[in-house]
């Protein structure tokens, strides 16, 4: 018997010894992108460092005119919070207001004046001209404390004001500093963001091996490069989630330690305030046998006439002093949950009658968003590998990197409440459904296929009915096999159709039961009896609404300023002269996600799919999915109104169109090796772009008939002086316009998620918010 040492050494010897080029090539790469992160963490994010090290410090503690406490700080405050120094008479580079650490933190916005060799007097925005901008300061950051300034010349007098003060007043401060020296930093956080993105670089720069990973042709290492990949995307999406800790909801002795009960592992405890624990409530409610929420209404509410007009209700509501829930469906003198019921049996019940604690909604989301990063990538490897032959790992990463990025489950991951635990399950269920039926099509187990897919898409109508949309792709995915080729006919087939059938029937038989119960009604789901801030009962359909829902779910720009994260919430106009539920949006998918643009040429490459094939299951899919998409978004803007969360309702279906668009086109590019190809492959490029976008017509193209059986297809043309589009030069442009379009959409929706909003991190912890932003506002 062999030792381990001799079988580690026989191992290497087969394994290792043949690669140890390209292992040496990949440990150099490696060595230097770590370079090239210290040199950047170094030299450019501490350059006001080295800029402020040979400056000469003036310390004004001596003339701030100030009252002091016991401790000898000054203190501002709200009657006394300005300090103006003259006859400085000095150059100045940057001043340091030095507030003292160790009181309570708080963000402090400061107005700063100065007159200089260009100013006799302080000087403020005109119509032509911006004045100093207001800083914000944090008092818990020393890094925010150094204020780089722009003057011109010999700076005579100094004025500095506290505009604001987030906690109030008073505000305790050391001194104010003159051309201080700015601390040297070494941030592990940016440092490790900066090494992630040059990798990201490595691994995806248009020479990079990754492309020459065929997902088909070497399985081994693709599998290894997209769960690498899918590993990486859980661990970010999770520490996004844990990040925003005021919408988390559980607790340890170091995390959330504020409400952590002292003696447990990690315990729960309730955030986002009354209304946000209606699926806790519901879960109660049903471990005694109820289907309504335990708290009784006011007696106002049950006496109100139209207990759904907000106006009414607020005027109540203040003669009388009694408090009601908002958001929650008011029916027959009791109040209801109208959000979908399946969340509460999966996640909320069980874990109630577990523990008798309320289940923690951020952990649903991220559960439900994982097992949707994990469908979706589960649900492309399976196109990839069984549908399309040509795609390689790099691609593949590209799109599903893209896909994972644009779809809007980030922005349920930035506010991970009961409104995005629906809608990320809905996503979850849709996905690996689509992927069991996918699975089910040429598997030898179909029924337990179909049975698991059809479950999974029909449960989404107990999570988000909108997605209920994207069960028609079964009419692509299974007519031919079933239809036209009369399958169902066989004992097999009614079998397998019966399988497919059965769990809609079943779901659909509780949820109906479910609404009956409640309200008296197979179909009525109860978002019309919804307290909120219109009255759902009278909303109604109106084609007014749907132009302005269009334009900002579509086309809408986004709005940018200059500072960092840059993104700020659009401007929305419309000319419907009625109620318009809107909240703040950021811009319509096809505006800030370019990977979309790709829908745009959708016609000229399903052509081509077409004329290849016999069958059109693909192209009927991308109609499916885009009419779909539309659908959903304009049913949205009638239902409920205009929301940035519900991006995700809808945003899903456009970008799998876009995957099943690249990968038609990815097929049709294959790498030529004869001399002749090689020599007139500029020539050919040419000319094939002209026939693609110019005339838009394919119908020259023909396919041999041992396309039909796995074999490369053969495209040719009457004109022999244009040769088929598959060229290495194609395939290049193909990459590196994929690789530009999909690095656009993952950078808008990283700014999306570090973008100030109401109720987030930023705002409820904004010192601290303010300190990760001084991270990247390096050079201020």
């Amino acid at each position: 018997m062999h030792s381990i040492y001799e079988n580690l050494a026989y191992w290497i010897k087969r394994n290792v010894v043949p690669k140890s080029a390209s292992i040496a090539h990949i440990l150099r790469s490696l060595l230097v992108v770590l370079l090239i992160a210290s040199a950047l963490e170094v030299f450019v994010f501490n350059f006001n460092y080295f800029a402020s090290a040979g400056l000469n410090t003036i310390d004004l503690h001596d003339r701030i005119d100030l009252p002091e406490d016991p401790d000898e700080n000054f203190r501002l405050t709200s009657y006394d919070h300005s300090l103006e120094f003259y006859n400085l008479n000095s150059e100045v580079k940057n001043i340091r207001v030095d507030f003292v650490l160790s009181q309570p933190a708080q963000n402090v916005t400061l107005a700063i004046h100065f007159t200089d060799s260009a100013h006799l007097a302080y000087f403020d925005s005109t119509e032509y001209t911006v004045g100093v901008p207001d800083v914000v300061v944090a008092t818990s950051s020393l890094q925010s404390q150094y204020i780089n300034l722009n003057t011109s010349g010999i700076v005579e007098n100094l004025s500095i004001e506290v505009v604001e003060a987030d906690e109030g007043f008073p505000i305790l401060l050391n001194t104010v500093e003159l051309n201080a020296h700015h601390p040297f930093s070494f941030s592990w956080l940016r440092f490790t963001i900066c090494i992630f993105v040059l990798l990201l670089i490595l691994i995806f720069r248009p020479s990079s091996a990754v492309y020459r990973i065929g997902i088909l042709d070497d399985p081994l290492a693709s599998k290894a490069g997209i769960i690498s990949a899918v590993v990486v995307e859980c661990m970010l999406v999770t520490t996004f989630l844990f990040f925003g800790s005021n919408l988390v909801g559980v607790a340890t002795a170091n995390y959330n330690y504020g409400e952590w009960d002292g003696y447990s592992i990690v315990n729960t405890f309730e955030v986002g305030g009354d209304n946000a624990q209606q699926y806790a409530e519901l879960a109660r409610s049903m471990a005694e046998g109820k289907l309504y929420l335990e708290e009784e209404p006011p007696q106002w509410l049950q006496d109100m006439n139209d207990p759904y007009d907000k106006g009414a209700r607020d005027q109540a509501q203040k003669e009388t002093g009694e408090d009601y829930l908002f958001d929650v469906a008011y029916h027959d003198g009791h109040y209801y949950v109208y959000f979908g019921v399946v969340p509460v049996v999966l996640f909320y019940l069980p874990f109630y009658l577990l523990t008798g604690a309320n289940f923690p909604t951020a952990i649903g989301v991220l559960i439900a968003v994982l097992a949707f990063i994990l469908g979706t990538s589960a649900l492309l490897d399976r196109f990839a590998r069984y549908h399309f032959k040509k795609v390689s790992l790099g691609i593949y990463l590209l799109l599903q990197i893209g896909l994972i990025a644009s779809c809007g489950i980030l922005y349920l991951v930035k506010f991970p409440t009961f409104y995005s635990l629906p809608i990320a399950c809905g996503l979850a269920f849709s996905v690996w459904g689509l992927y069991f039926w996918m699975r089910g099509r040429h598997s030898r187990h179909r029924c337990v296929c179909f049975l698991i897919g059809s479950l999974c898409m029909a449960l989404v109508v107990g999570c988000r009915p909108q997605f209920i949309f994207l069960s028609l792709l079964a009419f692509p995915l299974f007519w031919r096999p079933y239809i036209t080729e009369r399958r169902i006919t066989t004992k097999r087939g009614i079998k397998e159709f019966a399988c497919l059938i059965a769990p809609y029937l079943v779901v659909a038989a509780f949820i109906m039961a479910y609404n009956h119960a409640r309200f008296g009604s197979f179909t009525d789901f109860g978002a019309n009896y919804n307290l909120t801030v219109n009255d759902m009962t009278k909303r109604g359909w109106n084609i007014g609404r749907l132009a302005p829902a269009f334009f900002t779910y579509f086309l809408q720009t986004p709005n940018t300023t200059g500072v960092f994260p840059f993104l700020q919430p659009t401007d929305f106009s419309t000319t419907y002269m009625g109620q318009t539920i809107k909240e703040v949006t950021f811009g319509g998918i096809f505006a800030c996600f370019p990977i979309l643009w790709i829908i745009f040429f959708a016609r000229p490459i399903v052509k081509i799919r077409n004329a290849q094939r016999s069958t059109r299951t693909i192209t009927g899919v991308i109609i499916v999915l885009v009419l779909s998409g539309i659908a959903i978004a304009l049913m949205d803007a009638q239902m409920a109104g205009i929301l940035q969360r519900y991006y995700a309702d809808f945003s899903f279906m456009f970008l799998a169109a876009v995957v099943l668009l690249v990968f038609i086109v990815n097929e049709n590019l294959h790498q030529e090796t004869s001399s002749f190809a090689y020599r007139h492959r500029r020539g050919a490029l040419r000319a094939n772009m002209r026939h693609m976008f110019s005339r838009w017509r394919y119908r020259d193209y023909i396919h041999d008939d041992k396309a039909l059986s796995g074999s490369r297809a053969v495209s040719r043309r009457s004109n022999a002086g244009i040769a088929p589009i598959s060229d290495s030069l194609s395939r290049g442009l193909l990459t590196k316009t994929l690789i530009v379009l999909v690095a656009l959409s993952v950078i808008y929706s990283t700014l999306l998620c570090l973008t100030a909003e109401t109720g987030w991190y930023s705002d409820v912890y904004p010192w601290a918010y303010h300190d990760l932003l001084e991270l990247f506002l390096f050079w201020t």
